[in-house]
């Protein structure tokens, strides 16, 4: 008997962001979250928290750093290893770098809840469900 859950269909999605882009690889009602961050040399993403996400990283090309925030609470800078995972868990605080141009793979929980900006060089505001799913919000095909 077919199963009619079953796809071979490819998907991406690319949003634009003010330090790159991001491509979303796996559909919205997937239970988990994977996609590849550009983020253009000497750009930085937001600091940044949040209050249901749990990411981990992987330098695919490129040089990046991640400033992140240890069990005592300080802030340590860490350069991206290759082959290797950087996770961070709800709660604690992190921030993405381009030290070159470079791509990330970021597989996680799925895109639910708020991410806190604590810091942000382009003066976004906190990003909520209700935003991240709003109309024109930069999505391409």
């Amino acid at each position: 008997m077919p199963n009619t859950n079953f796809s071979t269909e490819s998907y991406v999605k690319r949003i634009e962001k003010p330090w790159g882009y991001e491509l979303h690889l796996a559909p919205p009602a997937s239970p988990y979250t994977a996609k590849i961050m550009h983020i253009n040399a000497g750009t930085r993403q937001s600091l940044q928290v949040h209050d249901e996400k749990t990411e981990t990283y992987l330098i695919m090309k490129g040089r990046a750093n991640v400033l992140i925030e240890d069990s005592e609470g300080k802030m340590i800078e860490i350069e991206l290893k290759p082959e290797t995972g950087y996770t961070t868990k709800v709660g604690q605080k992190h921030r993405l770098i381009g030290v070159t141009d470079c791509d990330i793979a970021e597989f996680s929980t799925p895109e639910t809840g708020t991410t806190w900006r604590l810091e942000d060089d382009y003066s976004r505001p906190d990003e909520t469900e209700e935003l991240r799913n709003s109309p024109g919000r930069g999505w391409k095909a």
